[in-house]
């Protein structure tokens, strides 16, 4: 059997940090994990030819040599998606379609022309598809009630991959997370009890990377790293031995609860197994709409102490924000400004809230008659609220507009990356020294004319450079390489003042043709909602 496996595009996104990767010579952030891991557990025997939307298009040739069309993808990439399953069904090919989106909303790539549908996790749904296959069926959907013991998920097929076209490499240690806001479909998808794989197995992933010459970043793309503490605990002991006998070839970053800075001894073994950074769910500083959207695990302590303590540990903070949050006072996108100032963190994720399907959230508000659009929800930055907000939609987008370009206003990014570092606890293993790629060069040579003598920024970019230099020089070249980082942001914020304007203009445009007010949800003191219209 002849697999071809299909990533879709992704749309221009907060993460897809073009001209960044512009200056590195490459062109995807990270992988297609899911696929590439689908390929380890089809069988073996099976030809495998595996094409990224992301780096290049599917050739001619390739659609001839399949045998079957293997299609998984997120949410945020549908419409890409349909658009590989109605060419791959015009090629006259047997298509089969799985991942988050599908699991999520399976009759949208079935009425596309989708024969098979692979839902839910593949360790126990992909062996059912060999079995109809190998019983001559053409047709049919695969689900699985149970969650899959990851311990068995063999090595993912990396050799599959144009490795140069990636800036990082992902590798996954646990899937679930134990925590239950009403906005997130991770539980939904994975469960609220994180699995995790053997410490010696995601070694021997990393080995396989070794083994193929990878030597930049890896991601650990956990839904909640340490949402099994313990075990996370048993294999960062064993990294930290991996990392020091391979002399520290891979930098890691992943996502993490805030808790994270209530576990020191956690902290420190990540600082020493080579991580650099960390991915945090804040959402709001406001915390009574932390508490109505049941994110708990941000209230118990103090969000600015927590996020001071991972940056002096060691770990540079990324924060995720949402806006829209029911019953939000006006003002959020201003509260959230400010709480990334004043806690200095660089780079923060920022989007409109959004209901996605068969989420917590999705189920109340379709209860409340509140969905604009049930099969719609993306989590891209340059997309409107799906559902009736509690607050008029126009103020929302508008403080999120504001908010997003104040954010990432060139001075002000500047300065909480200055501020950031200075106090960033330094690196606690001892990597060897490398020398800078002609690549890596060349892109330094950029920014610094851009950020240093091009434009305004130049008198805050050697004052803060050399500020770094003098006060914690151990982190200079990471510093260096978030400067770079404002190079995308600065675009990115024009893309979503534009696209969020036009959205905008069309909704209020549409509400003023139809003549039609919708209805306004008001939340009492104590929690209790009264639809008004």
């Amino acid at each position: 059997m002849r697999a071809l496996l299909i990533y879709p595009l992704f749309p221009p996104t907060f993460w897809s940090y073009e001209k960044i990767l512009e200056l590195v010579g490459r062109k995807v952030l990270l992988p297609p994990l899911g696929l590439i891991t689908v390929a380890g557990i089809l069988p073996q025997e099976w030809e495998f030819k595996l094409v990224d939307r992301n780096v290049r298009n599917v050739r001619e040739e390739e659609w001839d040599w399949a045998d079957v069309v293997i299609i998984s993808g997120m949410i945020v990439q549908r419409d890409d998606m349909v658009e590989n399953i109605k060419a791959a069904k015009a090629h006259g090919k047997l298509v089969a379609v799985g991942g988050p989106f599908a699991t999520s909303v399976p009759d949208e790539v079935k009425n596309a022309g989708a024969d098979f549908l692979i839902l839910d996790e593949g360790e126990i749904t992909l062996p059912m598809f060999v079995e109809a296959l190998e019983r001559g069926e053409t047709h049919g959907i695969i689900r699985a009630e149970e969650k899959p013991d990851v311990t068995t998920t063999p090595i993912p097929r990396y050799d599959l991959l144009e490795l140069d076209a990636y800036d990082s490499m992902s590798v996954q240690f646990s899937r679930g997370c134990p925590f239950q806001c009403e906005f997130c479909d991770i539980i939904v998808l994975y469960g609220r009890k994180p699995r995790t794989k053997e410490p010696a197995q995601l070694l021997n992933e990393l080995d396989y990377l070794y083994e193929l010459g990878w030597r930049r970043s890896v991601f650990m793309v956990d839904d909640n790293f340490i949402g099994n503490k313990r075990n996370v605990k048993l294999l960062l002991k064993e990294l930290k031995v991996w990392q020091a006998e391979h002399k520290y070839p891979f930098r890691f970053n992943t996502e993490a609860s805030i808790d994270l800075a209530d576990d020191q001894e956690m902290m420190d073994l990540m600082v020493e197994c080579y991580f650099d950074a960390v991915f945090l769910g804040i959402e709001t500083p406001d915390e009574e709409s932390l508490e109505f959207t049941k994110k708990f695990q941000n209230t118990r302590n103090s969000l600015a102490d927590s996020v001071d303590k991972i940056i002096k540990a060691g770990l540079r903070p990324m924060a995720g924000f949402i806006i829209g949050f029911d019953g939000e006072k006006q003002g959020a996108g201003d509260r959230i400004v400010r709480f990334a100032e004043q806690t200095a963190i660089p780079t923060t994720t920022f989007a409109m809230l959004q209901a996605l399907p068969n989420t917590a959230l999705w189920h109340r508000l379709k209860k409340e008659n509140r969905l604009l659009d049930e099969s719609k929800g993306n989590i891209n930055q340059t997309t409107l609220m799906n559902f009736v907000p509690t607050r008029p939609l126009e103020d929302i987008a508008n403080e999120y507009v504001e908010a997003f370009w104040e954010l990432y206003d060139p001075h002000g990014y500047m300065d909480r990356n200055y501020r950031c570092f200075l106090k960033l606890g330094a690196p606690k293993c001892k990597a060897p020294a490398k020398l800078p790629s002609l690549v890596d060069l060349k892109a330094l040579a950029i920014v610094v004319w851009r950020q240093g003598f091009k434009r305004d920024t130049r008198w805050r970019f050697w004052h803060h450079a050399f500020g770094i230099l003098r006060h914690n020089p151990a982190v200079f070249e990471h510093y260096i390489t978030l400067c770079a980082h404002n190079e995308h942001f600065m675009q990115y914020r024009e893309i979503v003042r534009q696209e969020i304007g036009e959205q905008l203009r069309d909704y209020l445009h549409h509400q003023q043709r139809e003549q039609v007010t919708p209805p306004v949800m008001t939340t009492a003191e104590k929690g209790e909602k009264v639809l008004t219209s």
